[in-house]
């Protein structure tokens, strides 16, 4: 993509001969106040580079800034001033990111050598920022192929529990909408640290004994530490940890937290996640929210009553009867497939319940069963409804 710059001034005169000065060096777009050069963000650009005079009528520089801000983030700011004022520079640097200041009258040679500068610095945050957005994307993809192969139980409760935040996000307008559904999906990570047999008694559903309870009560910390040194998840991370944490403090981490205090993805994930439960164990919509609502001091009020109102049914419905049901081998799935029924043993124990969709490292698990003779056939799946992806946004 070729990269661009605004130049907003409404000195008409000055417009037209930088207009000439640079034609051939740059591509170059003049607005003359700071409405149009907003209304041009919207309709022409992106743009690497954005060049405001600070004085203007109606609108002056550090205004049109702030309000760029929101269209273009990543556009880098130079501004043109004969403000000496330290005052004046202070609240351009603080609410509109300037990157350079340019003293009005700004020679020909100066204002170039400025905007090869600033070219440059755009396409180093780029750089960055596609690094950064690869590191995170691959750091949670690790993550959640290591969940699928230790205990795709876990990772399929964090599926469902991703897709329903996904659209309790959209539904009450919650962001960012990436962190909120990586820590849904992530939600369980720290379940790899527990002893096998504690897993697998776990993700069966049964009762767990006093011991077995503290074990598993340490997950949100290991799940935690294992997510709050990547890049940009550190969000991520406070959310898992708080997780099971109730709105009026009980529960861990016993760090003193309680109400509007907690991470809203953590108050969704106590609501979604409890709803969960529930109806895994057949409780209906009407018994789930009355029974929810007799522990009202556990969950945020308002999120309790958008979440039943958000899914006036169940919370999530991986299985549907509008798609088609294929009967396929292990060696014919795919990623993405859905399962319609428990994929089990020969002697019956349940690899993969129905509901969870298969990724990569699910099917190798999966393929080495079969291939020792393990897997009864043949295994129903259907095609994902939605995507499984998660848009990662490092800005």
């Amino acid at each position: 993509m070729e990269k661009k710059i605004l130049l907003v001034d409404d000195d008409l005169g000055l417009l037209a001969a930088t207009r000439r000065g640079l034609q051939g060096r740059f591509l170059l777009d003049v607005a003359s106040s700071g409405e149009d050069g907003l209304a041009a963000i919207r309709t022409q650009g992106p743009y690497a580079v954005l060049v405001v005079d600070m004085q203007m009528p109606r609108m002056n520089g550090v205004e049109f800034l702030e309000r760029a801000q929101e269209l273009a983030p990543d556009s880098v700011r130079i501004m043109l001033t004969g403000d000496e004022e330290q005052r004046t520079a202070v609240e351009a640097v603080n609410r509109g990111h300037v990157f350079r200041f340019l003293d009005k009258p700004c020679s020909p040679e100066e204002l170039v050598v400025t905007l090869e500068i600033g070219l440059k610095h755009f396409e180093m945050q780029q750089m960055e920022r596609e690094l950064l957005e690869g590191t995170v994307a691959g750091s949670v993809k690790m993550l959640a192929d290591v969940l699928g192969m230790v205990a795709p139980e876990a990772l399929g409760r964090g599926q469902k529990l991703r897709d329903c935040v996904r659209e309790f996000s959209a539904f009450i307008g919650a962001k960012p909408g990436w962190e909120l559904e990586i820590a849904a999906l992530l939600s369980s990570i720290g379940s790899t640290a527990l002893p096998p047999n504690l897993l697998h008694k776990i993700c069966a559903g049964h009762d767990l004994g006093f011991d077995e309870k503290k074990i598993a009560q340490q997950c949100p910390q290991v799940g935690h530490d294992l997510i709050a040194d990547i890049p940009r998840l550190s969000g991520v991370a406070d959310i898992v940890l708080c997780q099971n944490k109730g709105y009026d403090g009980s529960g861990l981490p016993a760090d003193g937290r309680s109400g509007q205090s907690i991470p809203l993805g953590a108050r969704m994930l106590k609501i979604l996640g409890d709803r969960l439960d529930l109806e895994k164990d057949g409780i209906s919509h009407r018994h789930a929210y009355d029974m929810m609502k007799a522990k009202a001091a556990l969950y945020d009020p308002a999120l309790l009553d958008d979440c039943f109102k958000c899914f006036a049914d169940y919370l999530t419905h991986s299985v549907s009867a509008d798609r088609p049901v294929y009967s396929l081998s292990v060696d014919d799935l795919e990623p993405g497939h859905v399962v319609v029924s428990d994929i089990v043993t020969m002697e019956g124990s349940v690899l993969i319940s129905a509901g969870n969709r298969l990724t990569d490292m699910i099917l190798r698990r999966l393929r080495n069963h079969d291939a020792l003779g393990e897997v009864r056939h043949p295994i129903l799946v259907q095609d994902a409804a939605m995507s499984a992806g998660v848009h990662v946004d490092a800005a």
